[in-house]
């Protein structure tokens, strides 16, 4: 295993995290960490449990992580687990809304990381693992889906 703790300038490891990681997983806590922080602060109103409910996703991830680069796209796994993570941290303090019939839920989660974290279409592609076109058709239908509505 590569220790991360390579030179003195690098900073110590959050809370839970362990002491000896891979450098590419620490890289992708580094990377990922602020946008995930972000994401569980719409749902997780108190700052102390969306970053405990991160540093969890980021455990399950760290215990996976060998597993996750064998596949297609770690990425997207990776945030799957985070939205897991997120929700089951909701269930004690709120009933996270159900998606309208015709919509999906990560439509939603889209709409959150464009609208309400403030992600442009290929950092939101980033973050959950897909292309920019993706993201970018399924921000318009989602926001032509709410003016049809209004």
């Amino acid at each position: 295993m590569t220790n991360r703790h390579t030179s003195a300038a690098e900073p110590p490891p959050g809370p839970g995290e362990p002491e000896d990681v891979p450098l590419e997983f620490a890289a992708f806590c580094e990377l990922h960490r602020p946008r995930y922080l972000s994401y569980a602060r719409v749902w997780l109103t108190d700052p102390a449990n969306a970053a405990t409910a991160v540093q969890q996703a980021f455990a399950e991830i760290a215990v996976q992580w060998r597993e996750l680069l064998t596949t297609p796209n770690p990425t997207a796994l990776a945030w799957q687990i985070l939205r897991g993570t997120v929700a089951e941290h909701t269930r004690p303090e709120t009933v996270t809304p159900a998606p309208a019939p015709d919509r999906h839920a990560a439509d939603d989660d889209l709409a959150i990381l464009h609208y309400v974290v403030g992600l442009a279409a290929p950092e939101i592609a980033d973050v959950i693992g897909t292309d920019t076109a993706s993201v970018a058709g399924r921000l318009r239908r989602t926001m032509l889906h709410e003016a049809s509505g209004w």
